[in-house]
């Protein structure tokens, strides 16, 4: 029976990996990864201006704004120095024709400053083109403290008091709950950005497997060339064989997704494109101060392996459960409607994952997240926010082997009927008929 099972695993694995498709999907999958990760190099190579800053011009008839203004803009975009800032704020001659300019510099904004009796500075923006949101939100703000900064000079106020104004605010957090940190207090908001981005390849690796074992079961069927096999072999042999070979193969595919990413980052360094890097690196090194000092780094500890574990399990739930509906149906039209409930549990799961911090405290999230189908990609976004523990852990995975059992002594009574039926009436009453037989 070994024999047996590791040739059909093999051919199965290789009719896989040797097809056409195969082939051309990850060469694809290959180009867009390493060039979504290599966007503004592409962009800069055909002509873009990716890396290139946003230049201001001041014309400060006030003859004091132009430096509180670029000391706001340094505040408000994070930089610690004008070379780190994206934009370039310089001081421009009121002599020369603005809209001259301007026409053969689109992107470039020039602002008049202008001294006001009314308003104490009054401003005027001036663009050939439309402004893009976020630089309009930061020139709104930085003009407004601008003002209020001038206005305040102007009051003559003392020294000090005015040091005092501009200090940050200083707030001792307390929390009354002894198990909580102030530290772990925005790591809801981390988790649940970050955690469906993680979740996310995973959902579609799982569709991935639901319709390549549906697919190839069907395809066999109707070929005819499933009568063949099973004169060879058992049914049981032959589900898990397509079981294991799926798996298998899901796995490779998702090892030569971190692969392709990992040459475009290598690339990214050589090549050396800032823009993005800077931006990423930076949201995740934010990221990662905020979860030092937390519970989360320690979390990982048991956290990796138990989630590990709950995918690999998933897994053959959904390949176990595609191979049984698959045997079922005699074309791959009648596989698609079965495989919706499927599709459906996947999607509650990602989308309950992704609003786990708005369930704080609910039994039935707790409950729910015991699930075989979608505890997976639950669980692990609950036990960081500490909502379960590694108690409610080990019962997920302890449900998920007895739903694979019992998928297995079942779903094999469907099977050992289905996977040589050819008639697509009353398949609901077949499926139960079997299942009472044994």
């Amino acid at each position: 029976m070994k024999s047996k099972l590791n040739y059909l695993i093999k051919t199965s694995l290789a009719r896989k990996l040797k097809s056409k498709w195969f082939k051309i999907a990850n060469i694809l999958l290959a180009i867009i990864i390493i060039g979504v990760v290599n966007i503004d190099s592409i962009i800069n190579t055909f002509g873009g201006d990716f890396d290139k800053k946003q230049k201001i011009y001041i014309v400060d008839n006030t003859k004091e704004t132009y430096d509180v203004f670029k000391t706001e803009m340094l505040k408000l975009t994070g930089s610690k120095t004008e070379e780190d800032m994206k934009y370039e704020i310089i001081l421009y001659d009121k002599d020369k024709e603005v809209e001259e300019y301007l026409k053969d510099n689109r992107k470039d904004l020039v602002i008049e400053i202008n001294s006001s009796e009314e308003n104490t500075i009054d401003y005027k923006l001036i663009s050939k083109e439309y402004i893009a949101l976020l630089d309009s939100q930061y020139l709104q703000t930085a003009l407004y403290n601008t003002k209020v900064n001038i206005a305040i000079l102007k009051s003559n106020i003392d020294a000090e008091l005015l040091t005092s104004i501009y200090d940050k605010a200083k707030i001792e957090r307390i929390i009354l709950d002894k198990d909580k940190s102030s530290k772990e207090e925005n790591m809801e908001v981390i988790i649940t950005t970050v955690f469906p981005i993680v979740i996310l390849p995973v959902f579609m690796l799982i569709i991935y497997l639901i319709q390549m074992v549906g697919a190839e079961i069907n395809d066999e069927k109707t070929t005819r060339g499933m009568e063949i096999i099973i004169s060879s072999v058992s049914p049981t042999t032959h589900l898990f064989s397509k079981i294991i070979a799926g798996n298998l193969f899901v796995i490779m595919q998702a090892v030569l997704l971190f692969l392709y990413s990992f040459i475009g980052m290598k690339i990214r360094s050589l090549v050396g494109g800032d823009a993005i890097t800077n931006g990423v690196m930076g949201y995740v090194g934010g990221v990662i101060d905020s979860l030092n000092g937390s519970t989360f780094m320690s979390k990982l500890v048991y956290l990796l392996p138990l989630t590990v574990i709950l995918l690999l399990l998933t897994f053959i739930i959904y390949s176990l459960l595609a191979g049984i509906l698959a045997s079922m149906t005699t074309n791959n039209e009648d596989f698609q409607q079965l495989q919706t409930p499927m599709i459906i549990t996947l999607l509650l799961g990602y989308y309950l994952a992704m609003l786990a911090g708005t369930f704080k405290g609910s039994i039935l999230i707790r409950i729910i997240s015991y699930i075989p189908c979608i505890s997976a990609i639950l669980a692990p976004s609950l036990l960081v926010m500490s909502e379960i523990g590694i108690i409610d852990v080990i019962i997920s995975i302890i449900l998920a082997f007895g739903f694979i059992f019992v998928l297995i002594k079942y779903g094999l009574r469907i099977y050992k009927v289905g996977i040589l039926n050819y008639s697509s009436s009353k398949l609901w009453k077949k499926m139960f008929k079997a299942i009472k037989k044994g």
